[in-house]
Parts: structure tokens; C-alpha cells; sequence
């Protein structure tokens, strides 16, 4: 019996039908039956609501240093802080046109820090450390800075962030810290903040949130310009964190445990971040990431703490894997109670959920439903999901509050969203923003889809591709760069964690692609452990494996504009300094390509060298 024969755990969703809008254009327009359920729309009350239910119930928990104990916030505490930082915030009277903007990873400060800014009514914006880490002039950081004005920027760590945060004029802005003495300028320390006093005006502070006035500027990932900041609401935060709580709570167990990584200058972390506590959970906040040297700390913490619900990006399922395989240990404890995961977007390739499946079916002998967070920064979330039975990987069906639009583009639908959840617009970008919605209010998010199954819409849709990623080659055909990219990893059977789809204004098309090294060894052998990776990729078994996937590939699909004709492997990885990776781990095709010029050079060039793998019959 196949693992595909085996049961799921128990898992309980609400309806998923649709109702279903067919327009003599062929424009369809899809809107859960379901509606969505009445909520509050003031995160600070219900961070309030749920510190007084339970005072003494851990929501966060922090370890300062990797192996380190569990340093633990409860609601209470963390409730407390907040006020204790909104009131401060109070005592300066700033302005609503100015910010708070928070250069910190993941922490407990962090959340106080966010809570705080809300309750204050002073619109919050968390930054990538990376900004501050990067070194240079600081240009993205100098970008945001003078895109949100901020009047408090809460740099938790001042060892780390000193170089950036004496390089950087900040204007007037109070500057909080943990050691303001390691800084060249003034700055005021955080324990002295959280020390003030609260009065009743906090209360009031909160009492009077308007639900949609500005009060979370998230950031874009920049991938082609500087980062735009999408304005967030708390009606638009809140609305989205019902869809979740309504589609995903009972069979992810929000109120119980969970373990992340994501960052909360994304979307998917400050999701997680705030639905634990509407919930009442407790949320471990996990230090590692799918990156080299990062992603030892998250197996660590895989092996302490078992959870029902689980979230990552593709690339750190692809790590997952391979140390799942590796280890018996890790296996029992990460599955021993998980019930439901979850993979941000589009990209999850079916033969990585195969094998995902196989380990869970070997070591507990069920298998783990999984679901997608399909949206955007301009969505506040996830506001797609997968709550019907299905073995295909793709972006769901709209969650409740949330009407689709499926315009025909070819033999695809260009996507576009309306409801709550949706932003109105861009910070100081008022073009920007009107040209984000069509002449019904449609949010376009830039993603084209299918139907699984055309005659059968409750199948769900599946990723085709991002418009900003299609090309033309010399020939005058299009390509549809994103899809390519999905199906070439899929093809590839595991042997490419990812790739950078190559060919524009060339006469046929060429990948440059990131091996998964694990893998590749075990297609090798025994000897592959004692072989470099340069030496690995040159492996006749690797090479001959590569050039077979493609050949399947381009038996199905033969066209010029989605026939790959020559591969290179690099070896560097991604960078996330040089914005060829975001903070939770998608690709930058766009800026790789760029960096990567040279490589590119070399997979065209007249005189094919030995790095370059040639499919078999092409010229």
C-alpha cells in the first residue's frame, strides 16, 4: 500500500463551497458560501481580553543564545510591557504621520514593542535586521527611514546593529536600546521605558483605535525598486486573522503550541505572532532558519518541542527532509502530534509533499494534511487556503471575507482580491495605489492561476506563475518564468532545491539552479561523504540524472518557450545581503539573475565548458 492510501490525521474544516460567478467575458468570480464570522477589530483590546482570561499562561518564549534555557513572556507580563511602552509613547505625543520602527529579529521586546506602538495609536514598522546588517551606506535602511519618519526606533540588540545605528541619521528620533552606552549617540534604555508608569490613558488609547487608520507600515520585498511600505489596519490585520482562526484553528491548535522562525517584518510571522495570542497559545520563538549554519538551531528545537501545527517556506522543507531521513530521533518527536502544515505561496513541489508524506506514514503511520497561505504583504496574509480534501499542492480556494476574481489571460486567470483584508494602498505612493485596483476595486496581486480540474472548481486553484517573472525570447515567445521555475524543481525529483529561470532576448532557454546537495550524495553512494560539493556535481551519476529530468521535462513540454536546453549548477548560495533571498526564504529571480551575470555569460557561451550540463540532442 502506497502512502497515499494511508489515512490523515483527523483535521476539521468549515465548508469550502463556493459560490460561483461566470460572466460572458469568462471572467469568474469565486466567494466562500461561508461567511466570515464576527471578530474584533482592535488587536490591543484582544491582547487585553486575553492577558486578563489568562495572566499567568506563557505566550512567548525566547532563548537569548542558541542552547540556552527558554527565557518565557506570559500574557500578563506581556500585556504589562506593552502599556508600559504605549504610555511612554503617550508622554512624547507623537504625531500619527510620524512611526515607530523596530530593527529587531524575532524577540519578546519585539512583541512589546509592536503591541505597545498599537495601543499608542503611533502606526508600527518592523524592519529586516538585515537592513542594518549589511554594511555599505545603508541605503535600504536610509530608504525606509525617510519613507515612514520615525520618531522611536527600537534597536534591541545595540552590539549589533552599533555601526548602522551611529551611520544612520534617524533625525530626531528617540533611539531605544538595550545598552545605549555601546552608541555613539544618544539613546534611551529599554528598561528605563518599561518602567514608566501607566495611567488610564492607555486604556482610553486603546478604546479610541479607529479600525482603519494606519497602523502597521509593512514592508515589500524590493525585489525590482526600493521597498514600498503597504499600509495595514487593524481592520485589515484582524479580518485576516479570523480567516485563519475560522478555516485552520480547530485542526491547527493555535491555542496550544507552536514553534516558528518566520520573521515579523513578514506577513507569515507577524501572522503567527498575533493569531497565538488572540487564541491564547504559547508560541516558541525559534532562532534558526532554513539557512547554513542557521538551521541546526531549528532541529534543536524540532527535537524539544513537538507541535500540531507547522509552517516554513519550500526551501526549509527541502532541509527538513533531508534531516528527517537522517534522523530517527527527530522523526518521532516532530511528527509524534502534528496534525497540520503549512507552505507559504505557491511553491511547494509535489515531489518534496510525497516525500514528506512517505516519512510521516513510516513513522507514525498517518498522514499530515497540509495547506497553503496563499496572499501578500497587500493582504495583510494568507487569505487563500487548502481546507478540502486534495493531493495537489497549489494555492487553495479564498478563505471567508475574501471574494476572487479570475481574469482570462490565455489558458490562465490573472488574480485579483477584495475584502477586508486588503490594504488601501501605499504609504505617500497615491499613484501606486490607485493603479493597485481595477474598476471594480480588485486588488491585482501581480499571480496568474488554473483550476486543478476546469470542470470542478472545488478542486481549487493551482500557481501559474507571476506576470513580473514572464519574459520574451529572441523569437518573440513568451515565458512564464514563475511556473517554468516550479516545474523544473518538480521535474528535477529533488536533485534542485531552486533555480533561476535564464533566456531573456536568447534564442532558448537555460537554468542556473541550487543543487540539494543530501540528495545528490545518496544518488552517488557512500563515497559521496567524503567528496566536496564542486566534486559531487560533477559526478556522472548527478550529471546523468539532471539531464534525464530535463528530457522528461522537455518531452512534455516542447515548446521554445518552456524547453530548457543547457543547466549550470551554483554553488554559492543565495545571498541575503544582496537581496537575492528574503527574510522567509523565497528568491529574488530578478536581482539573482542580476548578481549572477556572469554565470549567466558562461551557460550561453559559443564554447560550452565542463561546468555546464547539456541535455541530450540539443544544440
Amino acid at each position: 500500500m502506497s502512502s497515499a492510501d494511508v489515512p490523515y490525521r483527523e483535521t476539521s474544516f468549515p465548508s469550502s463551497a463556493m459560490k460561483v460567478e461566470r460572466r460572458a467575458d469568462g471572467v469568474i468570480i469565486l466567494e466562500p458560501v461561508e461567511r466570515l464570522q464576527p471578530h474584533i477589530a482592535n488587536i490591543p483590546r484582544g491582547l487585553a481580553e486575553r492577558a486578563a482570561l489568562t495572566p499567568e499562561k506563557t505566550y512567548l518564549a525566547e532563548r537569548p543564545t542558541p542552547g540556552a534555557d527558554w527565557v518565557r513572556q506570559s500574557y500578563g507580563e506581556t500585556k504589562r510591557r506593552a502599556d508600559a511602552f504605549a504610555q511612554w509613547l503617550l508622554d512624547r505625543r507623537i504625531g500619527r504621520d510620524r512611526t515607530v520602527l523596530i530593527l529587531s529579529g524575532n524577540s519578546l521586546l519585539h512583541a512589546v514593542v509592536k503591541y505597545g506602538a498599537m495601543a499608542a495609536r503611533v502606526p508600527v514598522c518592523p524592519v529586516s535586521v538585515n537592513y542594518a546588517l549589511m554594511g555599505g551606506d545603508y541605503g535600504r535602511l536610509r530608504h525606509v527611514v525617510g519613507l515612514v519618519r520615525p520618531a522611536v526606533v527600537f534597536a534591541e540588540q545595540s552590539a549589533l546593529f552599533a555601526p548602522a545605528l551611529d551611520g544612520v541619521d534617524f533625525g530626531d528620533a528617540w533611539l531605544v536600546t538595550d545598552e545605549p552606552g555601546r552608541l555613539q549617540r544618544k539613546a534611551v534604555a529599554i528598561r528605563d521605558v518599561l518602567a514608566t508608569p501607566v495611567t488610564a490613558a492607555v486604556a482610553a488609547s486603546i478604546d479610541a483605535i479607529d479600525p482603519d487608520e494606519p497602523s502597521v507600515y509593512m514592508l515589500t520585498s524590493g525585489s525590482t525598486s526600493m521597498p514600498k511600505a503597504v499600509i495595514q489596519t487593524q481592520r485589515m490585520i484582524s479580518s485576516n486573522l479570523a480567516q485563519g482562526i475560522q478555516v485552520l484553528n480547530e485542526t491547527a491548535g493555535w491555542k496550544d503550541t507552536m514553534l516558528d522562525w518566520l520573521p515579523w517584518n513578514h506577513v507569515s510571522g507577524a501572522f503567527t505572532m498575533m493569531g497565538v495570542a488572540l487564541t491564547g497559545g504559547t508560541l516558541y520563538i525559534d532562532a534558526g532558519k532554513p539557512l547554513p549554519g542557521l538551521f541546526e538551531q531549528s532541529i534543536r528545537n524540532y527535537k524539544e518541542i513537538a507541535v500540531q501545527y507547522f509552517t516554513n517556506v519550500p526551501a526549509g522543507y527541502a532541509m527538513l527532509a533531508d534531516a528527517l531521513e537522517r534522523d530517527e530521533e527527530l522523526r518521532r518527536t516532530f511528527f509524534s502530534r502534528m496534525t497540520l502544515m503549512l507552505y507559504g505561496g505557491a511553491g511547494l513541489p509535489q515531489a518534496l509533499y510525497d516525500r514528506l508524506q512517505r516519512l510521516a506514514v513510516q513513522t507514525v503511520g498517518r498522514r499530515i494534511f497540509f495547506t497553503t497561505g496563499y496572499g501578500a504583504t497587500e493582504t495583510a496574509s494568507g487569505c487563500m487556503a487548502i481546507y478540502f480534501h486534495s493531493e495537489q499542492v497549489g494555492i487553495g480556494l479564498p478563505m471567508p471575507g475574501l471574494s476572487v476574481k479570475l481574469v482570462p489571460r490565455g489558458d490562465r486567470y490573472e488574480l485579483r482580491m477584495k475584502g477586508p483584508m486588503v490594504t488601501p494602498g501605499y504609504l505617500n505612493m497615491p499613484e501606486k495605489s490607485a493603479a493597485m485596483f481595477d474598476d471594480e476595486g480588485y486588488f491585482m496581486i501581480g499571480d496568474t492561476a488554473r483550476f486543478h480540474d476546469p470542470h470542478d472548481v472545488q478542486k481549487g486553484l493551482a500557481f501559474a506563475g507571476r506576470l513580473a517573472e514572464e519574459f520574451k525570447l529572441a523569437t518573440g515567445s513568451w515565458v512564464h518564468g514563475g511556473l517554468l521555475r516550479a516545474q523544473i524543481v518538480q521535474a528535477a525529483g529533488g536533485l534542485i532545491a531552486d533555480a533561476l529561470i535564464c533566456g531573456e532576448g536568447r534564442e532558448y532557454l537555460g537554468v542556473l539552479a541550487w543543487p540539494a546537495l543530501a540528495p545528490c550524495r545518496r544518488l552517488i553512494g557512500a563515497d559521496a561523504e567524503r567528496m566536496e560539493p564542486a566534486e559531487v556535481l560533477r559526478h556522472a551519476a548527478v550529471r546523468s540524472a539532471i539531464q534525464a529530468a530535463f528530457k522528461s521535462h522537455n518531452q512534455a513540454h516542447a515548446g521554445s518557450s518552456s524547453r530548457i536546453v543547457r543547466c549550470k549548477f551554483l554553488l554559492e548560495p543565495p545571498s541575503a545581503n544582496a537581496h537575492e533571498i528574503s527574510d522567509k526564504g523565497t528568491i529574488n529571480q530578478n536581482v539573482a539573475l542580476r548578481r549572477r551575470e556572469a554565470d549567466v555569460e558562461r551557460l550561453y557561451a559559443s564554447t560550452v565548458g565542463p561546468e555546464i550540463i547539456v541535455l541530450e540532442g540539443s544544440t
